[in-house]
Formats: structure tokens, sequence, C-alpha cells
């Protein structure tokens, strides 16, 4: 029996009742051995990378065919149960946090890379398919999967459809939205639906553009047909030293400025680069109060022309030492700091959140900045890791779970964070979604009007509002709760946040 230790005996005893009978409905269309629900099989499946905050699901629902999942949509549809679709649970916002009185759907076995086609470029995948998995089979056509999170070795791509996710290369090559031609699924009713085309347009509205980054609110993502790009001939690396953090914030924005776009522009400061050195032995700078990896890839004349083009540009804005890769070993061996800056930072501290806001790039040395002044504010500690060329911040702040305090004053330092960044004219979230982490700080971006358009969208595809309900849109009841907490200045003053 999963349910909350507070909870009364009458609400014990509906649970009850509620489980059995989705229970009895779906196992008319699922083996046993796909229907969880004693506590014991469904507690993995309480939270996703937010360890923070946990909730066992009624049940786990684990098809293995399209019209098993198709007969789970109906069949929760008709009892006004609600679904959460999962992957790989590596999402860092709460996204796939179950509901406590609904299923969770798992697609982990939803697994197979369908085709391969050289000829057009393309993948066509399962929405269980490992992001690293496509540039895997894609390789011996010379091809790869362009956007690359740093969880690629374990995320899936209809995790990646849903939170529209990046990566180290996506400056230069884009998003998950810019790497996708056509995502087919179903609705909530069960019925089939496709978003996009095999072609470069599709006719009528570009919802391709609606469902990805919809965090799974609107339907389940089956099938994926991806983009394919060939692989560089060529990849070198710069690791760029400096001994402020403006300064290297202010390179950033000269690289860009001077009409170079490198396959990669990522920044660690000084905490970061001593966690991750420690770890991985990458030969970073400790004594850089930020250091800047800048990727160039494409034919050997180009990759040295953009090289020495970027090096210039660094030391004229005060670089104190550059570095560059001189093997394909050494590239990997750069970058493997930054693709293990989270586990590194795991090994350092209990829990940490990992923030997800994006600013204007010519503002990155302020937000850090003011990031140092909230760590004295809220006695916490947070390393910064951050795709620079896009000002996406991945702010790690270092706290233990198991203290309540710490809990809450993460919390407050991580809304701070991200309302900071929409004050300096960026946004809530690049790449990590809403979830449930970010619900309060949405009040403060969007306007109720704004919101209330948000839900009309979602209602048109879900009018029960049975996906992933109570995520990434916060009701007007919530905002009106947030902004009494809320003093002149943005400032918060009360000590608890209004909570999912």
């Amino acid at each position: 029996m999963n349910a909350p230790l507070n909870a009364s005996t009458e609400e014990l005893l509906q649970r009850s009742s509620l489980q059995a009978t989705i229970v009895q409905a779906l196992s008319k269309h699922l083996p046993a051995h796909a229907l969880l629900y004693q506590t014991e099989d469904t507690t993995p499946y309480e939270c996703d990378g937010l360890t923070a905050y946990r909730q066992r699901p009624l049940l786990v629902a684990l098809p293995e065919t399209e019209a098993q999942v198709q007969a789970v949509l109906r069949s929760c549809h008709a009892l006004d149960v609600p679904v959460v679709a999962r992957g790989a649970g590596t999402g860092l916002s709460g996204g796939a946090m179950p509901h406590a009185l609904g299923v969770t759907l798992s697609l982990a076995k939803f697994n197979k890379i369908i085709q391969i086609d050289a000829h057009s470029r393309t993948a066509r995948v399962q929405c269980g398919v490992r992001n690293l998995a496509i540039s895997e089979a894609a390789a011996p056509y010379g091809l790869y999967y362009a956007p690359d999170p740093s969880s690629q070795i374990a995320c899936t791509i209809g995790g990646n459809v849903a939170e529209n996710s990046g990566g180290v290369h996506c400056l230069k090559y884009g998003l998950t939205l810019h790497n996708v031609l056509q995502v087919r699924g179903l609705t909530i009713e069960g019925e089939p639906i496709t978003f996009g085309a095999q072609a470069l347009d599709a006719p009528g509205y570009d919802l391709l553009s609606v469902v990805v980054g919809s965090e799974g609110m609107l339907a389940v993502t089956l099938e994926v047909l991806v983009k394919l790009v060939p692989k560089p001939q060529l990849a070198r690396c710069i690791m760029a030293s400096f001994d402020d953090i403006r300064k290297a914030g202010e390179a950033v924005a000269a690289v860009i400025a001077e009409g170079i776009i490198p396959a990669g522009l990522e920044m660690m400061d000084k905490p970061m680069t001593a966690a991750v050195e420690d770890f991985v032995h990458a030969g970073y700078d400790l004594n850089a109060e930020a250091i800047l990896l800048c990727e160039s890839d494409g034919t050997p004349e180009e990759v040295e022309e953009e090289i020495g083009r970027m090096s210039d540009v660094l030391r004229s804005n005060g670089a104190t030492a550059i570095a560059v890769s001189q093997s394909e070993a050494e590239r990997l061996r750069f970058w493997s700091g930054r693709k293990n800056a989270f586990p590194a930072s795991g090994r350092i501290s209990p829990d940490y959140m990992c923030m997800d806001s994006t600013i204007p790039r010519k503002r990155l040395a302020d937000i850090l900045l003011a990031i140092s002044a909230m760590e004295k504010k809220y006695q916490l500690r947070c390393a910064n890791v951050f795709h620079a060329g896009d000002g996406n911040l991945h702010p790690l702040i270092m706290f233990d779970a198991s203290d309540a305090d710490q809990l809450r004053r993460c919390e407050l330092f991580g809304a701070d964070i991200l309302e900071t960044s929409v004050a300096m004219g960026g946004t809530v979230t690049g790449e990590h979604g809403v979830g449930v982490e970010k619900l309060n700080s949405m009040c403060v971006q969007f306007s109720a009007e704004e919101n209330e358009q948000m839900f009309a969208v979602k209602r048109a595809f879900d009018p029960k509002g049975l996906l992933n309900p109570g995520k990434v849109i916060p009701t007007l009841q919530r905002c009106a709760e947030y902004g009494k907490m809320l003093v002149r200045g943005g400032q918060l003053k009360h000590p608890d946040l209004p909570r999912f």
C-alpha cells in the first residue's frame, strides 16, 4: 500500500479502493508483471533526478507494446485517473514525479532503434532509446545526433523531447527542437497523434514546437524522427583560464560578437573546477577564478582558422592561460570535467539542487556575483557550470536534504537565482523544464493572463487535465499565495514556499 504516513484512515481506504479499481481495469490489458503497486516495487519510481521531492505513485504500468499503452491511457481517461509518463528518470526539475492518486506510465521498454536512414540523415527511434545510443548506431555511417546532455549515456530521447534538452554543443547545433522532424504518440484518450513530418515542414500549425518542451502535459511520446549530422573531420578544444569572473563573462560575449559560433562554449567557476579536477583529473587550472572551454569543429582548415581567431579574442579579453587540445584524447579529457560536473558535485555534498535559468550573455558576470552574495545570505555553497554561449546557467546548490532547514534555505536560494535571472532579462528555465521545482518562479515571470493562455493550450489536448497534472503552469491561486510571500523588490519574506 503506497500512502503518506500522515494519511487518515478514510484517505487510506479511498486510495486502496482506487488502487484496486485501477489494477482490475489494467489487468485486462497488461500481464501481472507489468503492473507494480506494492510499496517495495513503486519506491524506485518516487522521484526523478530532483531527489529532494518524492511521492510514491498509486501504481506503475510498464507496457511493452503500443496497444498496451493505448489501453492504459483509455482506461485511465475513463476512470479520471492522472497519468505521468516516465522515461529514464534523469530529469532535474521533478517533471516525472508521480501523482499520489495516479498511474506512472514507464516507457523504458520502448528502446528500439527502428531505422537509420543515411541518405536522408535521419533516425527513427522509440521514445526509450538512450540519447547516446542514437549516435552509436549512426557512427558506421559517419553521422551522429548532435544534442548531447551531460546525462546522454542514460537519458532517453522521449525525455529529451519532453524537456527540449540541449547539451554542450547546443550553441552551434541547436536544442532538441532543432534536431527533431517528427514526434508520434497518443493523446490521453488513447488516440494516435503526429506532430511534424518527415519533410522539413508540415502543413498547418507548427505543433511540433508545441509538443517539444511540453513536459508530458499534452501527449505521450512513443516514437521520434531525429536529424543526424555528419561527424566533423576534426574537433579541437581551447581551455582558457581567467583570474576574474567578469573578464571570463566578457570574453564569452566578445567571441560571439566577433561572429564566431563555436561548437561549444562552456564556463566553470573555481569551486566547480576544483570539484571536477579532483574527480576526473582533466588538467584544469585550479588557480583560475573561471575557465572557458571553446570548441571548434569542421575541416582541418576551418578548425585551424577558428581556433586562431578565438584564441586572439580570449587573450585580448584577459585570458591568463590558453591550452589547445593536440589530440582527440586530450579534447575528450578537457570535456570530461564539464561532462562530469554533476557526479563530481555529488562526491562533495550529500545532496545538490541543480538550477537552470537563462540570462543574456552580457549579464553572466552579474549573475555569478549575485549568486556569490546569495551563498552568504543563505549559508550554502554553490558551484557554477553553464552553457556560456547561450547564457544557460546550471548553479548547483549544495545542501543536506535530511536537514529540513537546509532544504528550506536551498529552495529560497534557488528561487532567488531564478527570479534574479528574470530581473536581468532572462527566463526561469533553459533546458531542464519547470516540473514542480520552478512553479513558484513561473508566477514571477508570467502574468495570470499568460498562464491562462498556456492552460488553454493544455485543455485543447487534455480537457480533463489528466496528463502530468500540477506541473509546469502555476494556478491563479498558487500565484496569489506566492505573491503574498513577496515584499517589494522581489525578496522572499516568508520562510515557507508554497508546495505542489
